[in-house]
């Protein structure tokens, strides 16, 4: 425990030290420039590092698809040099004056961006998140602490290495970024609840138990998401081939990700004409459907009759729920109730029932006529993101550099007083 305890609490300490001295955006462009030079330069290091990962989670019988996000190759390393190129071009979100005005009582007031401070990391398997997170937080202006998975440890540890060689090289505190390289299991409690001192903000990125213990426990502020329970609504002017051309893409692109599509609303006066056009293209690729009445006794082919639990299911693999629905009211009010916040479209052609929905269901993201699998940072131009937030304070959706700042208010006058 002590041991835990001295270590944690001593890079909480170097964190708030590194945030001392406030650098410019052509030095932290440097930073980053080099650390993208070192990541090329040290290709095969860092493949090396992640075939000892590799070799463990065989050894231990991970799951496929655990391990396939574990991978590095060539391919996945020019993503993450291009992942921090994009970063470098992007404007730096600190110190600009968001707000600016005069008062009658002779004050001048001012809004400014500043870095939150101090940003814990939480995280599990994909070692891109370890080049990314530390890119975006550093760019912000954060000093970041990098808890990640035990099964991607020596990929991880290789990766911040390096940054902070690229931060020693430029001459800056390489403390900005820290990785915690024990694998202790005490580490998460000990982030979690003791560390209130040293960490502003904490972001847990990985599976539902993770974040579902961070979210339970933390004594921090969370910024994250539980659930991406997301939901397309087909209303009743909406048009076929758009609906099953984006409904296709929602569930099928990438099934494992937050952002796809895990129940489809259909309205009952299209239902008769678009259900087995829809669906089939989902069977046919081997999607598994589950119906309510309605869908069961109109499709024709294979479905399993859902029960309620089936609405709040994520099922983050190739089954859909499939519900009808008697309006747009219905379709909302079904949203809010089983959905996550997250991410949400409608599928019409009507402008005003489109405005209705966008402003009445309570996601982070809502979408018209647009596949929810756009939901990511990278995709809203962010440069990436840290992960994505359906808390309702803000930020919401994706979280990239510039919902990685603060503001603070500076008020200057020539001696006011106040009466």
């Amino acid at each position: 425990g002590n041991f835990v305890k001295n270590l944690l609490r001593n890079i909480g300490k170097k964190s708030k030290k590194a945030l001392s001295v406030q650098l410019n955006t052509k030095k932290k462009n440097k930073v980053l420039k080099d650390y993208l030079h070192l990541i090329i330069k040290n290709k095969k290091l860092i493949l090396k590092e992640n075939l000892k990962d590799i070799k463990n989670a065989y050894k231990k019988k991970l799951k496929d698809n655990l391990i396939k996000r574990l991978i590095l190759d060539e391919k996945k390393i020019f993503d993450i040099v291009n992942s921090i190129k994009k970063i470098i071009k992007l404007r730096d979100p600190t110190n600009i004056v968001l707000e600016r005005w005069k008062r009658p009582n002779g004050l001048n007031i001012s809004k400014i961006s500043i870095p939150i401070g101090v940003i814990g990391v939480i995280y599990e398997s994909r070692p891109n998140v370890t080049s990314d997170v530390a890119s975006l937080c550093f760019k912000s202006g954060n000093s970041v602490i990098l808890k990640g998975g035990s099964e991607a440890f020596y990929s991880n540890r290789m990766l911040s290495k390096l940054f902070r060689k690229s931060l020693k090289k430029n001459r800056v505190d390489e403390n900005f970024v820290q990785f915690i390289d024990i694998k202790r299991r005490t580490v998460v409690d000990f982030l979690l609840t003791k560390m209130n001192d040293f960490i502003d903000v904490l972001i847990p990125r990985g599976g539902k138990s993770l974040v579902k213990k961070v979210q339970k426990l933390s004594t921090i502020p969370t910024i994250g998401h539980l659930e991406g329970v997301c939901h397309s609504y087909v209303d009743k002017n909406a048009n076929l081939t758009i609906a099953k051309k984006v409904i296709y893409n929602a569930k099928m692109r990438n099934s494992a990700i937050c952002g796809a599509t895990e129940t489809i609303l259909l309205h009952e006066k299209i239902i008769k004409k678009f259900i087995n056009p829809i669906l089939k293209g989902l069977e046919s690729n081997g999607c598994k459907i589950i119906g309510d009445n309605k869908v069961t006794k109109l499709y024709n082919g294979n479905v399993q009759k859902a029960s309620i639990k089936d609405w709040s299911k994520e099922y983050l693999s190739s089954i859909v729920s499939v519900k009808s629905v008697k309006n747009l009211d219905d379709a909302i009010n079904h949203i809010n109730r089983y959905g996550t916040m997250h991410t949400d479209c409608i599928i019409t052609q009507n402008k005003k029932s489109a405005r209705k929905f966008l402003k009445e269901v309570k996601s982070s993201i809502a979408m018209h006529n647009t596949s929810t699998q756009f939901a990511d940072g990278g995709e809203f131009g962010f440069g990436g993101e840290v992960g994505i937030s359906t808390n309702t304070l803000p930020p919401r959706g994706p979280v990239g550099l510039n919902q990685l700042v603060s503001y603070k208010y500076q008020v200057s006058s020539n001696g006011k007083i106040r009466k």
